[in-house]
This record gives C-alpha cells, sequence and structure tokens, in this order.
C-alpha cells in the first residue's frame, strides 16, 4: 500500500538536543491525520522533515512514494502547507500573494485568473482583495493562507496549528472545510495542541518529547489509555454482586452509596456492544437499573494518562 505519507525512524537532532526520537508514521489516502501534542512535542519538526524543510538526522520520509530526500521538488507539486505563523507578503495585497504564489505553480493566463477568484471567493477574501495582506486582520490571514496552500489544488495539505489564536467561529470554519477537503480527496495532516479539536481527525498520534506514545483514532487512543470504555450505573447495592460476572466487564473503578443508590464505574472492553446488555442481564436478575451511559473520556485525559499516568 502506498501512504500519503509514510516516515521511518525519522529522527532529528539539534545539536545534542533530539527534537523528534525515531518515529514512524503513516498517514493514509483521504483521511484527516493529526498529530497531536503539547508546545515543543516535536510536531513542527516533524512535518518540516516531511516536506523536505529539514534534513532528517536520520530515517526517510515518503509522500505518496516519492522519496523526499531524493525528489523534494516532485513533493512540493503535490503538497500544500500552511505555516502556523503567517509568512506570506505583507506588502502585498491579498489578490497579489494569491496571484504570485499561483504563478509559481505554474499556473498562467485564464486558468491563474479562475483559480484566484474562485479562492477568493470560496474564503470569502474578494472583499479584501485590494487590501495589504499585513493589515489584515488575524482570523483573515490564516484564510488567506490556507487560501494560498490550496492555491495548485495539492493532494496532500499540512496545517501546522491553523487555529492558535483565532475565534472559536474561525476554527469552526476550518475543521468544516477540512471535512470537505476530505470529500474531495485531499489528504490532511494537521498538527494541534487543541485536545478538543483533535476529535474531528479520523486518526491520531500522540507526541510528547519527541516521541509518538500512541496512534490510532480517537476512541482508540481513549481505550488504549484506560484499557477500555467507562460506563456507569445508578442502579441497587445488590448489582455488586453481577457486575463482574458479565461478559466485557473488566473491573469496577468506582462505587459510591446516596440516598440508598449505587452509583458505579464500571471498565468494559466495548461500552457500545456491551452497556444494553449489562443492563438487561441486571434487570432479569430483578436488579432495577435508575440510569446507564457511557463515560465521556476526552483525548486530554487519555493524553495525561498515557505520558504522566495515574
Amino acid at each position: 500500500m502506498i501512504y500519503a505519507v509514510e516516515a521511518t525512524k525519522l529522527t532529528k537532532y539539534f545539536g545534542s538536543f533530539k527534537a523528534v526520537d525515531s518515529i514512524d508514521l503513516k498517514v493514509r489516502k483521504g483521511e484527516i491525520f493529526g498529530l497531536l501534542g503539547p508546545n515543543g512535542a516535536g510536531k513542527t519538526t516533524t512535518i518540516r522533515m516531511i516536506l523536505g524543510l529539514l534534513k532528517p538526522s536520520a530515517g526517510t520520509v515518503k509522500v505518496f512514494g516519492v522519496d523526499v530526500a531524493k525528489n523534494r521538488k516532485e513533493v512540493l507539486k503535490i503538497t500544500g502547507y500552511m505555516p502556523q505563523r503567517f509568512s506570506l507578503y505583507e506588502d502585498l495585497t491579498t489578490e497579489e500573494n494569491l496571484r504570485l504564489f499561483a504563478s509559481l505553480y505554474g499556473l498562467k493566463g485564464r486558468d491563474l485568473d479562475e483559480r484566484v477568484g474562485e479562492l477568493l471567493d470560496e474564503f470569502q477574501l474578494r472583499e479584501y482583495r485590494y487590501r495589504l495582506a499585513g493589515k489584515l486582520s488575524g482570523g483573515t490571514k490564516q484564510r488567506l493562507a490556507l487560501a494560498v496552500a490550496l492555491v495548485h489544488k495539492p493532494r496532500l495539505l499540512i496545517v501546522d496549528e491553523p487555529t492558535a489564536g483565532v475565534d472559536p467561529p474561525i476554527r469552526r470554519y476550518f475543521w468544516e472545510y477540512f471535512r470537505k477537503l476530505r470529500q474531495e480527496g485531499v489528504t490532511i495532516l494537521v498538527t494541534t495542541h487543541y485536545m478538543d479539536e483533535a476529535e474531528n481527525c479520523d486518526r491520531l498520534a500522540l507526541m510528547n518529547r519527541g516521541k509518538i506514545v500512541a496512534h490510532g483514532t480517537p476512541q482508540g487512543i481513549k481505550r488504549l489509555a484506560y484499557g477500555g470504555d467507562i460506563v456507569e450505573l445508578y442502579t441497587e447495592r445488590r448489582a455488586l454482586l453481577y457486575l463482574k460476572s458479565f461478559d466485557g466487564v473488566k473491573t469496577i473503578l468506582n462505587k459510591d452509596v446516596k440516598d440508598g443508590v449505587l452509583r458505579v464505574k464500571v471498565l468494559v472492553d466495548d461500552a457500545s456492544d456491551r452497556l444494553v446488555p449489562i443492563v438487561k442481564n441486571l434487570e432479569e436478575k430483578g436488579v432495577k437499573v435508575l440510569r446507564a451511559n457511557q463515560v465521556f473520556v476526552s483525548l486530554e485525559d487519555a493524553f495525561i494518562k498515557l505520558t504522566v499516568g495515574d
């Protein structure tokens, strides 16, 4: 299988400091893949090596099967990059920036005009077309930066902390647009330290201190951190006599009784398969269940558990 991104034993030293520590990474075609971790985890260094902007100290990277070290120009033709910091020409207007980068990617004449027009409309930039980029608001700068990254219709879009410091409506707009691009077949690699945003990704890699500590779907990473899913029951005390014997129940995490009602949290292998049968089995044994639900576990909780522990 040819992956959109395939990194093997990717390592980067800055002097004696190991910023990225022998990571393996596989991004499938047509997915939103997130690199999640705190500032300084090595996310930006990783994507800069994927783009060929930094030379790895060790390891290899391929983009759609193309070796980045051997053919960086070919990789740049099929990737779009939106860096964390605004890096366009602030003394050029919005439209001039779009036209400049479109021409650098080989667009000419009518094709260039049509593409610039499409992006001005798509990102609601037409009213700012003659405004200097340096005079734009933060959210508008981010929209322009994303438009420029997409000017050549790349197969892979790499965005580094795209919503850092922007208002919630812009954050929502970006993620809606990423989903739209995915539907169109574009692969998206996004870095973020916003744990709640990462729930939008199809798959994730959690980075900490230059290493990948976990990877998989958001739900899969949560299960890895806790050893399964957590369900909560409000029921009778007698439920404790039976719960551990039910299929899929791993352990009872905690319990308390208030006003005669037992509130108990139970670790199960898969809440979607086990919650309904647990309730049914208890009721068949004459145990009344007042309420039952899966406990929401955030990626932040999972990240802390995986990196710090209990």
